[in-house]
């Protein structure tokens, strides 16, 4: 068993498609279909379905896979540690961060670890918590920073933010002299939000869900410049992580009721290798945790 074939198959199963799988690894497709019927001959097992017009994993197969997943993940780890025993490293932390804790908590973070580690290389991927949670459990970043709650049992994490999050309205709107907001007064509003994959949507999905009012959603953007903007406009209101509007003058925070409180981690799939750019900024971050 070589180790191309078993790359081979996990794109070809990926893909469910022999011609997309070669595009994707630059190779020609006779070599990938070649690869794979050897692959199976040695396993004496068929793991592909070709009757079909769209390739399909059989039952051996889908068994299958997860060693093939491992095998290579370990491979591909073990490299990895040799070439920065090597000294081969270039340091590169890679790192996916929502909006808000991006703009608001990580620029000083960032900035202090750059001057301790100014060889090593920063790349961030901007998105939701919860896509942020999907593309780590998929390997498609090491790390990112998440919600921590019942779903994230499965990741190593380390908390490193606690925060409420508040509605955010203009001084002139009605509800802006109470000290807080009902799920049944925040559902008649009009709504200024992040798209869905961020945790704004969660916690307007829960005000849904115990109303049983759909959502009056009036305008989406993943911009908090934006979002600011269109709220104080009177558009709408918001949903923001407290500190976003802590020097916000035109802006009013107030609390749910009952009060959302949320613990952002930094995550990584269990028993993954981490570079060592990588655990030099975890490392880093618990020393600046706000817990």
């Amino acid at each position: 068993m070589e180790f191309r074939q078993l790359e081979y198959f996990l794109e070809v199963a990926k893909e469910n498609n022999f011609t997309k799988a070669a595009d994707n690894l630059l190779v020609a497709q006779p070599a990938i279909s070649k690869g794979i019927k050897n692959l199976e001959k040695e396993l004496g097992l068929q793991l592909f379905n070709r009757s079909d017009k769209k390739i399909t994993l059989t039952a051996e197969g889908q068994v299958f896979i997860h060693h093939a997943k491992t095998i290579v993940d370990q491979v591909k780890n073990a490299k990895l540690e040799m070439e920065e025993l090597r000294g081969l490293e270039k340091g590169v932390v890679n790192i996916g961060l929502p909006s808000m804790a991006g703009s608001y908590f990580f620029p000083k973070i960032i900035v202090d670890f750059k001057r301790k580690f100014p060889h090593i290389t920063i790349s961030i991927y901007e998105a939701g918590a919860k896509q942020i949670q999907t593309m780590i459990e998929q390997g498609k970043i090491d790390m990112g920073a998440i919600v921590l709650d019942d779903t994230t049992n499965h990741l190593d994490t380390i908390p490193f933010l606690k925060e409420e999050m508040v509605v955010c309205l203009p001084s002139t709107h009605p509800l802006a002299t109470q000290s807080s907001i009902s799920y049944e007064q925040l559902a008649l509003e009009p709504l200024v939000l992040f798209k869905e994959g961020y945790f704004q949507r969660d916690i307007v999905a829960e005000v849904s869900h115990r109303t049983g009012l759909a959502p009056n959603i009036t305008f989406e953007t993943n911009q908090i410049s934006l979002t600011k903007s269109l709220t104080r406009r009177g558009l709408g209101i918001t949903l923001f992580l407290k500190m976003v509007i802590d020097d916000d003058p035109d802006l009013v925070p107030i609390s749910l009721d009952p009060a959302v409180h949320i613990t952002l981690a930094v995550a990584w799939k269990k028993n993954a290798y981490l570079s060592k750019a990588n655990q030099a900024f975890i490392d880093f971050l618990v020393q600046r945790m706000r817990l």
